[in-house]
C-alpha cells in the first residue's frame, strides 16, 4: 500500500474518524483506524461494535492495500504535520508517514481481526444539516450523564413522514425540538440514540446541505446511520422504554414572565460566583421586576434586579443555575418566555417551561423548541 494525499484533507478525515473511538476499548484493535487505498481513492473507517465512522477522500494511489493503525496516535500526527503533501507507505515494520522533512513510523495491528462495518440499508429520511445540528445541540444537553439508567443517557427520536421529533431528559429537565424532513418512515417509528454519539454527529454534519438518517436492522441488532457529504456514522440503539415525558408539558401557560435572554444569562453567571456547585438560585418574579438572590457558603451572598414582563401573580421559584443557563442558551431568540405551571400544593411550584420570544410581547415564529425545568425546594 502506498498513497499521497493533501495534508489538510487527510488530517480532517482522520479527525472525523477518531472522534467516536472508545476511550477505553475492550480490545486494542477497536482503538484502530483502517486505511484502505484503492483505485477510487482512500477510505478511512473505525468500528467498536457499537459505533462506526467511515469516509472517503481523494488520494493519489500508487499501490492498493489496507492497514489497521492506532487511531488517536495517527490523528495526533496528522494534525501536526507540516504544510506539504503526505505520503503513506506500507513497510515491513508497519507504515511510514512522510510529510516535508517530517517522518514517522507506526506499527500496524492485525486487520483480519477487525469487525466488518455495518451495511447501511433500511428506512430513510432526509433533513437539513443546519436544522438537524441545531436541534441536536438544543436537546442533547438535557440527556443524563449518569450510566445508572441507560435509557435517559440517550436522545429519543420519533419519526413521521414529515416531522422528526427529538427529546432528552435527565429527570430534572426535559428538552424537546421538532423539525421538518422528508422520509418514508411510518408515524410512530422511533430510535433511542446515545447522546454523546448524536452530539458528535451534530457537530460533524452541521455544514452539510442534507443529512440522510437510516434505521438499520441486523438480525436482533438495530442501528441508526447518519450520512452526509461522503461521511457516515452508525450507532447501536439503546434498548429500553424512554419515559413518557411529553405528557409533562402543559397544554396552556397563561402565567408567565418574559425577559431578555442575554440579561438573565449575565445575571445568573454573576450569582453563580457565590454559590456552591449544587446550590440553587432564588428567582422572585413580581410586577416590579425579577429579583435574583444567591446564598453561598460562609455567608457569601449576591442579589440583582432585572426588568421583566410578568403576566399573572407574583411567584418565587428556586432553580439550579446551570440547568437554567443550558435552557436559555439553547433558545435562539432575543427574549425568553418563562411559564409557570401549577401543582395541587400552592407552596410547591410546578416545573417552569422555557421557550423563545421575538420581543417582550411576541412569541418567536415557528419556534418548536421547549425546555421544561423542575424547581428545587424553595429556600427559606
Amino acid at each position: 500500500m502506498k498513497f499521497e494525499v493533501n495534508r489538510d484533507v487527510f488530517s480532517d478525515a482522520v479527525s472525523f474518524i477518531v472522534k467516536l473511538l472508545p476511550q477505553r476499548p475492550t480490545l486494542p484493535i477497536l482503538s484502530g483506524v483502517v486505511l484502505e487505498a484503492a483505485e477510487n481513492g482512500l477510505s478511512l473507517s473505525s468500528f467498536d461494535y457499537e459505533v462506526s465512522s467511515r469516509t472517503s477522500i481523494d488520494a493519489k494511489i500508487d499501490e492498493d492495500g489496507a492497514v489497521l493503525v492506532q487511531g488517536r496516535l495517527l490523528s495526533d500526527i496528522a494534525n501536526r504535520l507540516p504544510d506539504a503533501p503526505v505520503t503513506v507507505e506500507r513497510t515491513d515494520q508497519g507504515i511510514a508517514i512522510t510529510c516535508g522533512r517530517a517522518s514517522f513510523s507506526l506499527p500496524t495491528m492485525p486487520i483480519e481481526e477487525f469487525p466488518t462495518l455495518p451495511v447501511v440499508e433500511g428506512t430513510t429520511g432526509i433533513v437539513s444539516g443546519e436544522d438537524f445540528s441545531e436541534a441536536i445541540g438544543q436537546v442533547s444537553v438535557a440527556a443524563s450523564k449518569e450510566d445508572v439508567a441507560p435509557v435517559i443517557t440517550g436522545v429519543h427520536l420519533t419519526f413521521s413522514p414529515t416531522e422528526l421529533n427529538l427529546v432528552a431528559t435527565d429527570r430534572y429537565r426535559v428538552a424537546v425540538r421538532t423539525i421538518n424532513w422528508e422520509s418514508n418512515f411510518a408515524e410512530g417509528d422511533q430510535a433511542l440514540v446515545p447522546a454523546r454519539t448524536l452530539s458528535e454527529v451534530g457537530k460533524s454534519f452541521g455544514s452539510a446541505d442534507e443529512v440522510t438518517v437510516t434505521l438499520v436492522t441486523e438480525g436482533e441488532r438495530q442501528l441508526i446511520a447518519f450520512t452526509a457529504a461522503g461521511r457516515t456514522v452508525t450507532s447501536l440503539l439503546i434498548k429500553g422504554n424512554f419515559p413518557a415525558v411529553s405528557r409533562l408539558f402543559p397544554a396552556q401557560s397563561p402565567h408567565f414572565a418574559v425577559i431578555q435572554g442575554s440579561e438573565v444569562v449575565d445575571a445568573v453567571r454573576r450569582m453563580q460566583l457565590v454559590l456552591e456547585r449544587e446550590q440553587a438560585l432564588r428567582f422572585s418574579f413580581t410586577e416590579d421586576g425579577l429579583n435574583l438572590q444567591a446564598h453561598g457558603a460562609e455567608q457569601a451572598a449576591g442579589s440583582e434586579e432585572l426588568s421583566v414582563n410578568l403576566q399573572g401573580n407574583d411567584i418565587v421559584v428556586s432553580l439550579k443555575p446551570q440547568f437554567l443557563l443550558d435552557g436559555v442558551n439553547a433558545i435562539h431568540s432575543a427574549f425568553v418566555k418563562i411559564a409557570f405551571t401549577a401543582t395541587d400544593n400552592p407552596n410547591k411550584p410546578g416545573p417552569v417551561l422555557l421557550s423563545g420570544q421575538t420581543s417582550l410581547d411576541e412569541p418567536a415564529e415557528n419556534d418548536t423548541f421547549r425546555y421544561l425545568l423542575q424547581p428545587n425546594l424553595l429556600m427559606r
